[in-house]
């Protein structure tokens, strides 16, 4: 076997603040590049320093820069490839290599280029993000150096959702007056604004303040920096875990109430946000997740089951209060999935081997759904959208792709001796479990984060079981 030479410590700087710099890229993803590829051309450049501050970028920005990272990885992704070692399963790799390929043949024959075109950048930059986290972050060290920045955008994030929650009574309440005092409550540039943002809208000449806006605010579901309430309870469960373990490592040599603070801080940020998101599923997911984490302390091991009653029945009961008016109405967000996913499985039915091209749901949609059901874009399973855009292949493709991350990676990190390992992981896992009722798969700042994630629990596990895969001793040191 040839033996190559370890990687020098030049190198290992500039591989440093490569990946720092790529978690404070996936950061900024989180506060402006949280809508949805196939809505991208609905999002225009920011004409002024405010609206650059406030809105969200075309996603075009994004692609440039992911572009320079990934390039300045390729040398070190390189060595770390050919040097072997990486004890890595087939089943962790070629799927989605093959999954991505067959994308590109799909979209050979798409049924709406403009749709499938940036649908298969985004596919592209996912696999690069998950190639990056199996080659590059090879310990817990380098993925500590990504989650830094991603801490700083998600705390940006949840600060945004919190302010979100006093904010939207008050827009609307300005909306309401505004329309009733003929906007003579809002200067000419602001009233502009408002109708590029598309909060007011012209009818027959008379400018009316938009009803769907309306309808959103008076409900008032946070949603931070991103698409909407639901993208914002994923980037909760993907992120919260690590980044709570991040900060309680971190400050260890913090004074007790600081460490406390930072880490009480975070987690009330995250779980006010999830909660004031409204997302159903989120909820029952981060019941889920607490439940399994009561399962696995050692220091309740005696009292675990008793534990875990006690948390998925008050967690199970407070859902019930907190959501009864929504039941109580009929839960119409179940009802509106159903619908998109007969579609989903009818155009698969109907074009079983490569689909109608990538992100081209809405095409079949429109064509399909009942008479009374609103239009989708995307049919909020990621899981069925890759059978009705792409076909019986490209579906099973990617399921034995998410399905062999779950066996091999998932499970090793569970018992993983590392928390952040750990925590990892089971925010990757919980965020692909969100994957079958949402369609968070397409919005960039939530995909790229979570497979650049699952490539590193997948490459940090295998080491962990394989001493073979050893990085060499000049590399980081796992601390």
């Amino acid at each position: 076997m040839t033996v190559h030479p370890p990687i020098s410590g030049p190198v290992i700087g500039f591989l440093r603040w490569g990946l720092v710099a790529w978690g404070a890229f996936l950061g900024l993803c989180l506060l402006k590049f949280g809508n949805p590829v196939v809505l991208d051309h609905q999002i225009p450049p920011p004409a002024s320093l405010s609206e650059a501050l406030a809105d969200p970028w075309p996603l075009r920005w994004a692609y440039g820069v992911a572009a320079l990272l990934v390039a300045a990885g390729i040398p070190a992704a390189w060595n770390a490839a050919r040097s072997g070692g990486l004890g890595l399963r087939r089943w962790l790799w070629m799927p989605p290599l093959l999954w991505l390929a067959w994308q590109v043949l799909a979209a050979g024959q798409t049924v709406d280029a403009s749709l499938s075109v940036p649908t298969l950048l985004q596919f592209t930059g996912i696999v690069a993000a998950y190639g990056a986290g199996l080659l590059l972050l090879s310990d817990r060290r380098r993925l500590v150096w990504v989650l830094a920045g991603l801490l700083a955008g998600l705390c940006l994030c949840l600060m945004r959702a919190v302010n979100q929650r006093t904010e939207f009574p008050q827009m609307r309440a300005a909306l309401i007056e505004g329309e009733h005092n003929g906007w003579t409550n809002f200067p000419p540039p602001v009233l502009l604004d408002m109708e590029r943002q598309r909060l007011v809208l012209t009818t027959n000449g008379v400018r009316i303040a938009n009803p769907l806006i309306l309808l959103k605010l008076e409900r008032g579901r946070v949603h931070g920096t991103l698409v909407y309430p639901n993208a914002l309870a994923g980037a909760v469960l993907l992120l919260l875990p690590a980044l709570l373990v991040l900060v309680w490592q971190s400050t260890r040599e913090a004074r007790p109430f600081t460490r406390r603070a930072a880490s009480g801080l975070l987690a009330g940020l995250g779980l006010v946000a999830l909660a004031w998101s409204g997302s159903k599923s989120g909820w029952l997911i981060a019941l889920g997740m607490l439940g399994a984490l009561a399962v696995r302390l050692p220091s309740v091991r005696r009292w675990r089951w008793p534990l875990v009653a006690l948390v998925l029945g008050g967690g199970l009961v407070a859902f019930g209060l907190r959501f009864q008016g929504y039941f109580a109405a009929g839960a119409t967000s179940v009802g509106a999935r159903m619908d998109y996913w007969s579609a989903a499985a009818k155009t698969a039915r109907d074009a079983p081997l490569l689909g109608t091209g990538p992100g081209t749901f809405q095409r079949p949609y429109a064509r399909l759904k009942a008479p009374e059901s609103e239009m989708a874009r995307l049919a909020h399973n990621d899981y069925l959208e890759q059978f009705s855009d792409s076909g019986l292949p490209g579906g099973l493709l990617y399921l034995a792709w998410i399905g062999a991350w779950f066996v091999l990676a998932a499970r090793r990190s569970w018992n993983s001796a590392d928390p952040l390992v750990t925590a990892a992981g089971l925010g990757v896992a919980a965020w692909f479990v969100q994957g079958f009722s949402e369609f968070s798969l397409y919005v960039p700042a939530l995909a790229w984060t979570a497979f650049t994630l699952a490539g590193a629990v997948a490459r940090i596990t295998a080491r962990e079981t394989n001493p073979s895969a050893t990085p060499p001793p000049s590399a980081p040191r796992a601390s």
